[in-house]
């Protein structure tokens, strides 16, 4: 539930970074997800979810005996709508109540909703950790208090340059605090390991 600058979560744990470049991942094979490009705004179909989703809601930790994307992607939010994988398509968006991602410092939770092909996430707060590790991960999430006047099925689109996202079913506009140029590159390129590999090359 705390808002977190977006200079807080550019970091780097060393010892990840390394252990990523020995396995020989690179930007599009990190994770075994496919990951976005800059340039691209994000639009699709929304899901709605309440508040207080937490990672065991995500991604349940009897599934946690595996570190396959692809695998935790058949049961993210299945204990919150068991439909959910089944009805979604890829790059549709989660909307969800205040403080999403509380619980565990688990990386699980951003991998999967990555994985299973969700856009983004929006929501009025974030749990703090959830926040960093989505950010690692590659996995778009904005800030929006008035979150609760979009509606599931409404399809919307997000501008991360002009900070706005648009609900192209109701024609209303909402404003968020855009998120950095180095910020988007970071996403991009999949999380701050893969930009570091891509900055270690490019050096």
């Amino acid at each position: 539930m705390i808002k977190v600058d977006y200079t807080d979560i550019f970091f780097i744990l060393e010892t990840k970074f390394v252990k990523f470049q020995f396995l020989g991942y690179n930007r599009e094979n990190f994770y075994g997800i496919r990951f976005r490009t800059k340039d691209e705004t994000l639009q699709g179909k929304v899901w709605k979810f309440g508040d207080n989703i937490d990672t065991d809601l995500i991604i349940p930790a009897r599934y946690l005996n595996t570190s396959d994307p692809h695998e935790l992607a058949k049961h993210v939010m299945e204990d919150a709508d068991p439909e959910f994988v089944s009805k979604m398509s890829e790059g549709d968006i989660i909307v969800a109540g205040e403080n999403f991602g509380c619980g565990s410092s688990r990386e699980h939770a951003p991998i999967a909703l990555k994985a299973a092909g969700v856009a983004a996430v929006i929501a009025p707060t974030f749990a703090r950790i959830f926040y960093r590790n989505a950010f690692n991960m590659g996995l778009p999430i904005f800030e929006l208090p008035q979150s609760a006047e979009i509606s599931e099925g409404d399809e919307i689109s997000v501008n991360m340059d002009e900070g706005t996202i648009t609900n192209k079913s109701t024609s209303k506009t909402y404003n968020f605090t855009p998120i950095p140029p180095f910020m988007q590159e970071l996403l991009a390129d999949g999380g701050p390991m893969n930009f570091a590999k891509k900055e270690a090359h490019n050096g």
